[in-house]
């Protein structure tokens, strides 16, 4: 299978311009729980914000909501082709713990989106989804030491 058949066509975008209210907002619009950031004039992809980000990296830390999504979002983002099949969507979830992978084309425009969720509808077999949202979700070195010692982060 390829990533063309498991993404969602057309995903709700943003610049690094854009305010982080209006991204939730965004996300809120869309039932979606991360935006491809493109970059303004070119329309390339140069990053992901997530609900995450801007709960963690912007509320927890006092940002405003006018705030600029390029102050929470995550840059260089690791996209896959059209044509990559599901074990490179795999491999780039586990390897870089990411629950979502932008689908862009050869001019690096986001056509498309890929979600943890795409991988379970579209009927991988148990025990290759269970090893795969295993390694997505598997906690940082330092989450284990801070959860095992109580050591707040800061």
């Amino acid at each position: 299978m390829r990533a063309i058949e498991l993404m969602s066509r057309n995903p709700a975008i943003c610049t690094p311009e854009t305010a982080i209210e209006r991204a939730a907002q965004l996300m809120d619009a869309h039932d979606c729980g991360c935006l491809p950031v493109v970059e303004t004039g070119t329309g390339r992809v140069v990053g992901v914000v997530t609900d995450r980000d801007i709960a963690v990296r912007a509320v927890a830390n006092g940002r405003m909501p006018q705030s600029w999504v390029r102050d929470v979002m995550s840059s260089d983002p690791s996209c896959c082709s059209p044509a990559d099949d599901v074990e490179t969507v795999q491999r780039i979830m586990a390897d870089r713990q990411v629950r979502r992978v932008p689908v862009v084309d050869e001019q690096g425009y986001c056509i498309g989106i890929i979600a943890q969720a795409d991988l379970a509808l579209h009927h991988l077999p148990d025990r290759e989804l269970a090893r795969t949202v295993e390694r997505i979700s598997r906690p940082s070195i330092t989450s284990r030491r801070e959860a095992i010692l109580g050591v707040q982060p800061g």
